[in-house]
């Protein structure tokens, strides 16, 4: 292994920058000029995120449409989080061992291969064979449009260190803030295209569009420039193939880090309900088209909550920030759903999504503070898989039981009569009642993790971590100081010479 002490002179810090544990040796200090590389991969990310957010809404939304069931749609959204937790390693070896560019080439070129089979399944079969669930045509077009979906992930791991890479330091949780921004815009806009899409288009044109826009997506990146001189390999672990090692010890070297993937996979056991969930209850509320114009409309949430990270930052310790934000959307599930009134679910959506940059703003910063970069992937996908793997269960678990239990126990005299007074009247009083309980659990654990040591550990190691490249640009600072009397002296000589 290298030595990694710290120069002591500045001619040592300017031949050898990169002896520092937390410089980027691939990489020059980020600056103004890679931060505007980092806007340009922004705005990709936006076209290909509006894409598979499009196809993907309009998948579920046309999936409940034609067969009425919530089972349905939560298995589809749980194969979609099992999909995630099942390929986030792999997806965050890529990462480490590819130039990030090339990664997110990759991950547009799968998404597209696999929407052009999409269209290729729609127009071989007729539609009423698409839509029985029951039947393996669905579960094949359904599959292929999952997968487009889920190698987006490979991108959106990518971007996560790309952030590490591109940004100054002390940019970085603002960074992170458009970054939800960024996704706020394709969520509102694809919400609404979405339901209007499958409500006056249908299927088949909404999976053409679908094609056409990720075309473009990977046209447009072919133009962008992500400025990396080579690739940043953990001398642990080797260059010669892609590695699996050094997540877990990368995870377990910082204090409280594990915890913080903990908490963050049980805190997805209620996000699972809320995905399962959330779209049958707002289209028992609403029309398709008007429930697609209403999650655009929400939507701006996610714009609100980027743009105010992006402004004031996540504060000087994001893990208590992450601990707040996810008291909120505790005590938000509680009551947004406690009485079937369409305002009262659009604020309280409002305010969910305005929420949720934020938390992922906060865990984003802290592993890219504390996190070597040389391992960032591994550590990031190690994180989607453990996180994600607690959604589906709740998924799958959520979709029988409301459907098959909770559901009809609301809608009989004996559920009225007990938790009438509390839940009101309405056709989704089941599915209100599982946003109860879920919430209920989710404000236990947080007020746990409060208490736990290991809140206060990874705080301490999130406070006492130099930023990334901090180091690197201090060695940067010493080697210009170093070369400026020579310079100085240079130019003396020439002046006597003259």
């Amino acid at each position: 292994m290298a030595d990694t002490s710290p120069p002591s002179t500045p001619e040592e810090r300017t031949s050898a920058p990169e002896a520092s544990p937390r410089a980027l040796p691939h990489q020059d200090v980020p600056t103004l000029a890679t931060l505007r590389s980092f806007y340009q991969v922004l705005v990709n990310t936006l076209i290909a995120n509006v894409t598979t957010s499009y196809l993907w809404f309009a998948l579920t939304f046309w999936a409940y449409l034609e067969t009425g069931s919530v089972l349905a749609t939560s298995i589809i959204g749980g194969s979609y989080m099992l999909l995630v937790a099942v390929f986030g390693m792999i997806f965050g070896a890529i990462v480490d061992h590819m130039k990030k560019k090339a990664v997110m080439l990759i991950s547009s070129a799968v998404t597209l291969i696999t929407y052009l089979l999409a269209g290729v399944l729609y127009l071989s079969f007729p539609e009423e064979a698409l839509v029985d669930w029951n039947g393996i045509w669905f579960w094949l077009f359904a599959g292929v449009i999952l997968i487009g979906g889920v190698v987006e992930n490979l991108r959106n791991i990518a971007l996560s260190t790309t952030v590490t890479l591109l940004v100054p330091a002390d940019r970085l949780d603002r960074a992170n803030g458009l970054v939800g921004t960024v996704q706020g815009i394709a969520f509102m806009v694809t919400s609404v295209f979405s339901g209007l899409s499958i409500g006056l288009l249908g299927m088949g044109p909404t999976v053409l569009i679908a094609i056409v826009a990720t075309a473009v997506s990977f046209a447009h990146l072919l133009l962008v420039s992500i400025p990396e001189r080579g690739i940043a390999h953990d001398p642990e672990s080797g260059a010669a193939k892609v590695n699996f090692r050094g997540a877990i010890p990368a995870v377990m070297l910082v204090p409280g880090l594990l915890a913080l993937i903990l908490f963050t996979t049980l805190n997805n056991l209620v996000g699972g309900v809320f995905m399962a969930l959330m779209d049958p209850y707002g289209l028992t509320l609403f029309s398709v088209e008007m429930w697609g114009v209403w999650l655009g409309v929400t939507s701006i949430g996610f714009i609100v909550g980027g743009g105010l990270v992006a402004k004031f930052g996540l504060g000087k310790n994001p893990v208590r920030t992450l601990l707040i934000v996810n008291i909120g959307v505790a005590l938000l599930g509680a009551t947004f759903t406690i009485r079937e009134y369409g305002w009262l679910f659009i604020v309280g959506m409002f305010i969910f999504m305005a929420i949720m940059p934020i938390a992922e703003a906060a865990e984003q910063t802290v592993i890219q503070r504390v996190v070597p970069f040389e391992k960032q992937g591994r550590v990031f996908g190690f994180a989607a898989t453990v996180e994600s793997a607690s959604t589906p269960i709740s998924a799958f678990m959520i979709g029988p039981i409301a459907e098959f239990w909770l559901i009809p126990y609301m809608e009989s005299r004996e559920g009225q009569e007990s938790l009438g007074w509390m839940l009101g009247d309405g056709d989704a009083r089941g599915i209100a009642l599982v946003f109860l309980v879920a919430s209920v659990l989710l404000l236990g654990l947080v007020i746990v993790a409060f208490a736990s040591p290991q809140y206060r550990l990874l705080s301490k190691s999130y406070a006492e971590t130099p930023p990334p490249n901090s180091e690197a640009a201090e060695a940067a600072e010493g080697a210009v100081a170093a070369e400026a009397p020579e310079a100085a002296e240079a130019a003396e000589e020439a002046e006597r010479q003259r």
